[in-house]
């Protein structure tokens, strides 16, 4: 006898107000967000926890409260909202309050410009948190490694190590101006890798610095995200190359060159999307 899987619910539906905006660097911005929206929030576990946030297509005008339900049934597919997927950075539960990164270059995309011009009292739309990845407290050192897409998750990650960890951290950003003053244990090595004008997902920097790097001993817990072409080859270096075992490796693209969201989580049923 053969069991009908039974569907995920869908995760709840949050509409929360814009309180304030930072520029951390020069090409991230963190939203922090809060309201009456927040509300019934709940926290998991993960410091990769992220949100879906339903982005209103230019021009077209929602009814409130933002019904899905009704949007799906009554508007086109081109009035659809847009959706895409964003790392929570943190959540301070007393303030009621949570902080979303997001990645900006000028007008290019969608949710980078709607973040640059976003001012207090602006509302959007999200489901979650999902997420699947935290520090295992069995490993002997950890690795993470990841691009812009993966800082505020890698941050946050570093943030949640126990002092007394060890490990070695590799980022990807542009240039200098987008460092950013991260919480790191003294046993953990952060490397910032700069493409210096290379577009990003074309940029080999972090996995050549990965390559040339000789690895702690010991049991290891990686975290392994970004643009899927990078996390492929960080992939072979790490599984074929290096051994590691892939219980031991959080691995995924968050994002692909050339790609929007839309055609990017559509690939990952397809051969070349798959890591």
């Amino acid at each position: 006898m053969t069991e009908t899987p039974v569907p995920r619910p869908p995760k709840p539906l949050r509409t929360l107000e814009v309180l304030r905006t930072e520029r951390v660097s020069e090409h991230m911005v963190r939203v922090f967000a809060g309201g009456p929206g927040f509300a019934g929030f709940v926290l998991n576990d993960f410091t990769d926890r992220y949100v879906k946030i339903a982005f209103p297509r230019p021009g077209v005008v929602y009814p409130e409260p933002f019904d899905p339900a009704w949007i799906q049934e009554n508007l086109s597919p081109a009035e659809q909202p847009v959706t895409r997927t964003y790392t929570i950075r943190h959540v301070d539960l007393e303030a009621q309050e949570l902080a979303i990164d997001f990645v900006v270059h000028g007008d290019e995309g969608l949710a980078g410009p709607w973040a640059a011009r976003a001012l207090p009292g602006d509302r959007f739309t999200f489901r979650g948190p999902g997420g699947a990845y935290s520090p295992s407290t069995d490993a002997e050192w950890h690795l993470l490694l990841g691009d812009d897409s993966a800082l505020p998750a890698i941050s946050a990650a570093l943030e949640a190590l126990p002092a007394d960890s060890r490990g070695l951290a590799f980022v990807e950003v542009d240039t200098e101006a987008d460092v950013q003053e991260l919480t790191v244990p003294a046993g953990v090595a952060l490397s910032w890798q700069f493409r210096r004008g290379v577009p990003a997902g074309e940029s080999t920097v972090l996995v050549d610095a990965v390559r040339a790097t000789e690895f702690p001993a010991g049991k290891v817990h990686a975290f392994v995200h970004g643009e899927r072409g990078m996390v492929k080859a960080l992939r072979d270096e790490l599984m074929k190359n290096r051994g590691l075992d892939r219980k031991d490796v959080s691995i995924s693209g968050y994002w692909a060159y050339g790609r929007v969201e839309d055609q990017f989580q559509a690939e990952k049923k397809t051969e070349i999307g798959k890591i």
